[in-house]
């Protein structure tokens, strides 16, 4: 699945388009056919298709999935990119009884992030990624959140830039502090299991209930 920054600064390159009519089509798809798509206009864009424009150029899909769409299938609340993602929807989900790293790769309330962005912002964060979302605090949530706005954003500037994406856990096999960094596949049971990499030092793993004091 590509990620956020990746999906944006396609979004970036094809813009231009929007608005021009497909006067020429080529290249072929499984599930329609590119020839259906002449004289249509590109009407938006959202993050192997060759469509050829009357301004004189063109666009080519390389290994994409396509379908019809009769709007936008994509909230921009939900965009962790966007000026209008919804903070305090992607806390509310943050704070579910299951482990965080499988409520971050949940495109219903953080669309755009993936496997990459997912470990980094734990990692930044501190937060173990079994942690579960309802034993964290609102202010640990509310820093897991910022980290996974700010490294999307950086790796997003950084492509526009011609920077690589420098990471400090993911597919690491020490963390920055030094200390060793695990590796394994974490997901729900009915679901998609992603590997994770963390460490164990600087993510420790919370309990699943507050620990009580007891008087005597």
């Amino acid at each position: 699945m590509p990620e956020g920054p990746l999906v944006r600064k396609f979004h970036h390159l094809v813009s231009p388009f929007v608005g021009q009519q497909v006067v020429k089509t080529g290249g072929s798809s499984k599930k329609l056919q590119p020839a259906s798509l002449q004289c249509l206009w590109l009407q938006d864009t959202q993050v192997r298709l060759v469509l050829h424009f009357g301004g004189g150029g063109f666009l080519a899909f390389y290994n994409c999935q396509m379908s019809w769409s009769s709007s936008p299938v994509v909230t921009p609340t939900c965009d962790i990119l966007s000026e209008k993602f919804h903070r305090g929807q992607a806390l509310e989900a943050l704070g579910q009884a299951q482990p965080v790293c499988y409520t971050l790769l949940d495109q219903r309330y953080f669309s755009g992030l993936g496997n990459i962005i997912k470990n980094e912002a734990l990692y930044r964060a501190g937060i173990h990624p079994l942690s579960l979302g309802s034993v964290l605090s609102a202010s640990r949530r509310e820093v897991l959140v910022d980290h996974v706005v700010e490294f999307s954003t950086a790796w997003l500037q950084g492509k526009f830039q011609g920077r690589p994406q420098r990471t400090q856990v993911y597919q690491r096999e020490q963390c920055p502090a030094g200390h060793q960094v695990m590796k394994e596949a974490f997901g729900p049971q009915d679901g998609l299991q992603r590997l994770t990499w963390w460490c164990p030092q600087c993510q420790p793993q919370l309990s699943e209930e507050p620990e009580q004091c007891q008087f005597s």
